[in-house]
């Protein structure tokens, strides 16, 4: 049998129901039924889906509203680390004759103290320095700036870093710039 067969069959066998519904209420009757049982099975199935999209959203919204309090920060603490560079070149460029002065050395502690209290408020809020000497280049979290030769480091190995890199909990803040070394010529 085809399926144009029995297409055809499907089509007589639901002309001779109408027509026999047309003169018994209890067939008309269980056709209604069976329309309204159909209906309420299409708006459950409707509400279910309805109830989902409602829950999706709200975890989307919740997830983001976690990310974004936890991220908030992040150009603050972008900012916040220009201040932290220039305090270490500030202290690395103190000689040790100015070190050695009394009234400086004072002065000096103070500053100490500051960079001290940056670095602890960046670990309170997750703000963490990224590895660089000795590792392997990752294009994820260092910036290579130049190829050193080197005769005792692998190639691609980080031997230089020019600028710290940090990470915001999970996220990148800023790439450390490094150097790498490379093969001897």
């Amino acid at each position: 049998m085809t399926d144009e067969d029995e297409d055809h069959l499907h089509d007589e066998a639901e002309e001779i129901r109408k027509e026999t519904a047309q003169g018994s209420p209890e067939v008309a009757e269980h056709d209604r039924v069976a329309e309204l049982e159909r209906q309420l099975e299409e708006a459950n199935s409707k509400a279910l889906y309805a109830a989902a999209e409602v829950q999706n959203v709200r975890r989307r919204l919740e997830s983001e509203m976690q990310q974004a309090s936890s991220y908030a920060a992040a150009q603050f603490a972008r900012d916040m680390l220009a201040i932290k560079d220039h305090l270490e070149r500030a202290l690395a460029a103190v000689s040790d004759e100015l070190r050695d002065d009394k009234l400086a050395s004072q002065f000096l502690a103070g500053i100490e103290a500051t960079a001290r209290e940056i670095d602890s408020v960046f670990a309170k809020h997750g703000i963490s320095r990224i590895k660089s000497i000795g590792e392997k280049l990752d294009p994820h979290r260092h910036q290579a700036m130049v190829e050193l030769p080197s005769n005792e480091a692998e190639p691609g190995t980080i031997v230089e870093e020019m600028q710290p890199g940090y990470m915001l909990k999970d996220r990148l803040l800023r790439p450390a710039l490094v150097g790498v070394a490379k093969a001897p010529d």
